[in-house]
Parts: C-alpha cells; sequence; structure tokens
C-alpha cells in the first residue's frame, strides 16, 4: 500500500508515527509494520471508571493517497459495545469527519479515540442501541459494555506491547498520562 502513496504522504505518516511512539498516551501502545508504514495498529487500554477498564482495544488505521486531506480510515478490531462504534468497528467521531482538518496529528486522534471510551456520544450514535442505553438505562449500557470488554477485550496477559520491563504508564517517562480534562477540552 505505501507504494501506491505520494512521497510526502509517507513521509508525513512517518513522522506522525514516530512522534506518536516517542511520546504516546498513557495506555497506548503502536505497532507500525516495518515493510508497510501504512499498516499500523495502535492498542489501547480501556480508561479506568469505565466499562471498557482493563480490557486491551486494537485499532487499525488505514491511510488513503489523500492523507493529510483526508482523515484515515479508523475501525476498531476489537469487538466494543459502544455508541460510536458501529458493527464492522468504525468510529463515529466528528475530528474524523466534519471536522477534520490537515493540521490533526495521529496523536491527537488516538486521544480522541479514547477520550470516547471516557465520553461516549450517544447524538452521534452508530450502534443505536448502545446509545439508547446509555440515555435511558445507564446501568444496563454499562454492564452490556463491561461485559463485552470481558468477552472480546481482556486478555490472560496483556498484549506483548504494553509489556515494557515490569514498568507501568506512570514509572515510564515515555507515556504522557491523559486526564478526563483533556478529554473535556477536546469535546469542547
Amino acid at each position: 500500500m505505501a507504494d501506491s502513496l505520494a512521497p510526502r504522504v509517507i513521509k508525513r505518516i512517518n513522522k506522525e508515527f514516530n512522534a506518536l511512539r516517542s511520546q504516546p498516551p498513557e495506555g497506548v501502545r503502536v505497532i507500525v509494520n516495518e515493510d508497510d508504514i501504512t499498516d499500523v495498529k495502535v492498542w489501547i487500554r480501556g480508561p479506568a471508571e469505565t466499562p471498557y477498564a482493563d480490557g486491551y482495544f486494537k485499532i487499525a488505521f488505514a491511510f488513503g493517497p489523500e492523507y493529510p486531506t483526508a482523515p484515515p480510515r479508523c475501525t476498531f478490531s476489537t469487538k466494543i459495545f459502544h455508541p460510536n462504534v458501529g458493527p464492522r468497528g468504525e468510529i463515529c467521531v466528528n475530528t474524523l469527519k466534519k471536522d477534520w482538518t490537515s493540521q490533526h496529528t495521529l496523536t491527537e486522534i488516538v486521544t480522541v479515540v479514547k477520550c470516547l471510551l471516557i465520553y461516549p456520544n450517544p447524538e452521534s450514535a452508530l450502534d443505536e442501541e448502545a446509545g439508547r442505553l446509555l440515555l435511558e438505562k445507564y446501568d444496563e449500557y454499562f454492564e452490556r459494555a463491561k461485559m463485552w470488554t470481558d468477552i472480546h477485550g481482556r486478555k490472560a496477559n496483556p498484549p506483548a506491547e504494553f509489556k515494557i520491563s515490569g514498568a507501568t504508564d506512570r514509572a515510564d517517562p515515555r507515556y504522557v498520562a491523559l486526564d478526563s480534562t483533556q478529554c473535556v477540552l477536546r469535546f469542547s
């Protein structure tokens, strides 16, 4: 796929993934296929105090020849019960749709997707049932999302990308903590 992209697109993707890899948000790991830099996977550890806590969610990025003028396509590879994630893993967030600008970085995209796990947006639901439950029966939504996380997102052992010689994110200076203030600012 990288062969079909203009050199400037490949250069931009490479620059952004190097930045994301050097300082990923807390609970995020990046895997780039060294033979094809457009084949990128991101693992996100579900944030605490959400139904996704301690789950591991894999997201695939697909870059078209129009990138960065057009956003990358991002999809959850791990099944998740979430109002803003469709049945094939497609993600509905304005940053990847109407609010996209070529100034957005991959670090911002990953941060926005992680923020969706903290603050789902039922008004733009791709999964209408999840959106309805979130608005009308939050406890049922939480339990169903937690059940899906237990089934699809929990691993007996975390993905290898989360094993850094026993260190936690907070102990490793390469990782940038993500707090709810950042999420609120992104959605304001």
